[in-house]
């Protein structure tokens, strides 16, 4: 059974069609990309599969079921980090373990080791206003990751940094939730760098300008790490871009 399931769905405002009839799949420890062109309706799309807009059509299932609003299976990184400023970063990754029925003790324990893990050491309690754009939004997936969710949602982690800092974060946090210690059974992730999506993904879902449709999903099998200047990569990248403008 598909993990996640996109069906037919539509979202308007007012009259005006955002999303039209977009369907794919996500299968468990998938990294699935979802691009196209700006303002097209990526955002909204990663939106409703969070349950956080419901669709004006069609629908969205979690193993089965529709998603009808948020849950704890599915959790989700903003990209502007979403820190809370007033909390210092251990406080705000503690956030993530707040439905759990644990104590306090053994929440500052896994808040404490995800950060370690994330290279965070030595920040806990520190506040965010001291922590570069990288460093936040590593607080900011650590959050997101803490409870253990099955899919995490990312809307362009990467688009507030720069290049370098981007290129690092980028290979740190896909071997991270490829490991084991980080059980994350699929991720979906909203960009618009294509090189970005051949980099990390396992299948790319390309949108068509509003009223976004679904126009290819594109699966990549090249095996990890991926070098961005091999031949197979760069043949990838000019087939999604070709499936952008065509």
């Amino acid at each position: 059974m598909d993990l996640i399931r996109v069906e037919d769905v539509s979202y308007n405002i007012d009259k005006i069609r955002i999303i039209e009839d977009a369907s794919f799949q996500v299968q468990r420890n998938e990294f699935i990309s979802i691009i196209g062109p700006s303002g097209c309706g990526k955002s909204t799309l990663l939106r409703i599969i969070a349950g956080l807009i419901q669709p004006s059509h069609g629908k969205v299932t979690y193993v089965g079921q529709k998603i009808a609003k948020p849950r704890k299976e599915i959790s989700f990184v903003f990209q502007d980090f979403g820190l809370l400023p007033w909390l210092t970063n251990i406080e705000n990754v503690k956030i993530g373990l707040s439905g759990l029925d644990i104590s306090e003790e053994e929440k500052t324990y896994r808040a404490s080791a995800l950060l370690s893990k994330f290279k965070l050491d030595g920040f806990e309690n520190s506040y965010p206003n001291i922590l570069s754009g990288g460093m936040k939004q590593r607080v900011g997936i650590a959050r997101a990751v803490a409870a253990g969710p099955t899919v995490l949602l990312m809307d362009e982690p990467f688009s507030a940094l720069d290049e370098l800092t981007a290129n690092t974060l980028r290979a740190d946090i896909t071997y991270m939730l490829r490991s084991k210690d980080i059980p994350v059974g699929a991720v979906i992730m909203v960009t618009h760098n294509v090189e970005e999506a051949v980099e990390l993904s396992d299948k790319i879902v390309v949108m068509s300008n509003k009223p976004s449709r679904v126009k290819a999903v594109k699966g990549i099998s090249m095996k990890y790490p991926r070098n961005r200047h091999g031949r197979e990569f760069i043949e990838t990248v000019d087939e999604i871009y070709k499936a952008l403008i065509g």
